[in-house]
């Protein structure tokens, strides 16, 4: 039987509420949507994620496994002190749509179901970080940094549509999966890459495809994918 969620940090108010458009970005033929900006008032969530937020790469980023993005402004102390960047001043500056202080990787779990307004979400996956963070931040190992580190915040799919607003609380419904904190699925990902037993295990939780596909190569293969073009460009630098 699943775990109650209130044995873990049940609930969180959302601090802020982020969308943005895709636009033009640093590299030749490439766009982002990556700055966001906070916004009031209520946002409908679909399936898709908030209404209003757009994604550039469809491929890599979007789509109903990756509706919603979620970091933890507690990071922000930990990059202030490494990285003196004036994106850290306020929440955004990793393209999150929701901000939050007092989840963390730590303390959500894989699967976790929660409400969030009247729409219902599940964590879905971590975020695998990419090129464009360093772009963004003027730092080449920024996405490099963000996976060594664990501080990737994570994405939601969303169980039943519904409208948020900054200042509704998150609350953790149910907790189907309460050996997977996300720092153990991301450690598995970026740290503990060929550890057998916990590719295994992981392989059994319903992951979406592409972590699937993942932890299937790296069984198969014993040997871990490239991450070159994903965390420094398609042009290698």
């Amino acid at each position: 039987m699943p775990e109650p969620a209130g044995k873990h940090d049940p609930s969180t108010p959302l601090l802020t509420l982020h969308v943005g458009k895709v636009r033009p970005y640093t590299r030749a033929g490439t766009t982002s949507a990556i700055a966001k900006s906070p916004v009031g008032g209520r946002l409908r969530i679909t399936t898709l994620g908030l209404a209003g937020d757009e994604q550039a790469d469809l491929r890599v980023h979007g789509g109903v496994d990756k509706a919603i993005h979620h970091y933890p402004l507690d990071h922000y102390a930990a990059w202030r002190q490494e990285i003196a960047h004036p994106l850290l001043d306020s929440a955004g500056a990793f393209g999150e749509n929701f901000s939050t202080q007092g989840w963390t990787e730590a303390s959500v779990h894989f699967g976790d179901i929660v409400q969030a307004g009247s729409a219902v979400l599940q964590v879905s996956q971590g975020r695998q970080p990419c090129w464009k963070l360093n772009d963004r931040f003027g730092q080449p190992d920024m996405a490099r940094r963000l996976q060594s580190t664990g501080r990737t915040g994570w994405y939601y799919r969303v169980l039943e549509e519904g409208a948020i607003s900054a200042g509704d609380r998150l609350i953790v419904l149910e907790r189907p999966y309460p050996q997977w904190p996300l720092s153990l699925l991301m450690d598995m990902l970026f740290q503990r890459t060929l550890d057998l037993a916990l590719l295994r295990s992981a392989s059994a939780l319903p992951l979406p495809p592409s972590w699937k596909k993942l932890i299937e190569h790296r069984l198969a293969r014993n040997e871990v994918e490239s991450w070159q073009k994903r965390l420094e460009g398609p042009d290698g630098t």
